[in-house]
């Protein structure tokens, strides 16, 4: 976690669904602080009472937890993202108060093994039925990164493959370059 957060990407979302929530509220702590020490935001994946206890403003949720909170838990927050899986439940999720969605998985993952990706049709079909930013999610690579792009994503979210970086700077670099061929934006997420 340090080596990407040294990295400075524009967000790290911590998940880690194999956690109870004390352990993750634990976790949580440490990896809050080195994100303040690299300047990079953070976000709570699904725990947001722990990301309320923690002062941190930021918070991931998938479509089934977003549906269960109040307007007032939800106003303990300055930014609100959720998951989606269809153009559908994106502008559900808007409708909910979701500032920005990360869609996938676009292309086949370990961590979906089995299942085939989406593709950027897809993407481009989530990307069309809202007005929030759009991130994807799921295989992403360099080589096929400026493709997210412009199908319609402002950004990528990247887990297994950079955790698995020998030198994580240089593969960002090689990502970034991906997506300033394809004419996109200098946005890039990751999802560690």
């Amino acid at each position: 976690m340090e080596k990407i957060a040294r990295c400075r990407p524009d967000l790290m979302i911590l998940r880690e669904k194999d956690l109870d929530e004390p352990e993750y509220r634990a976790l949580a702590k440490e990896v809050g602080g080195l994100c303040n020490r690299y300047a990079v935001p953070l976000a709570v994946n699904s725990f947001y009472k722990t990301a309320a206890e923690l002062g941190i403003k930021r918070i991931h949720l998938p479509l089934s937890i977003l549906r269960t909170l109040t307007e007032a838990e939800k106003a303990e927050f300055d930014v609100i993202g959720a998951s989606c899986h269809s153009a559908d439940e994106a502008r559900e999720a808007v409708r909910l108060g979701a500032g920005y969605l990360i869609a996938g998985h676009i292309f086949e993952t370990d961590c979906k093994k089995g299942l085939a990706g989406r593709g950027t049709g897809f993407l481009k079909d989530v990307c069309g039925s809202v007005s929030v930013p759009v991130y994807a999610i799921g295989g992403i690579s360099p080589e096929n990164a400026g493709g997210c792009i412009a199908a319609g994503a402002e950004g990528i979210c990247m887990m297994s493959s950079l955790m698995k970086a020998e030198n994580v700077s240089e593969y960002l670099d090689s990502l970034r370059g991906e997506i300033y061929a394809k004419g996109g934006c200098d946005t890039l997420r990751d999802n560690g």
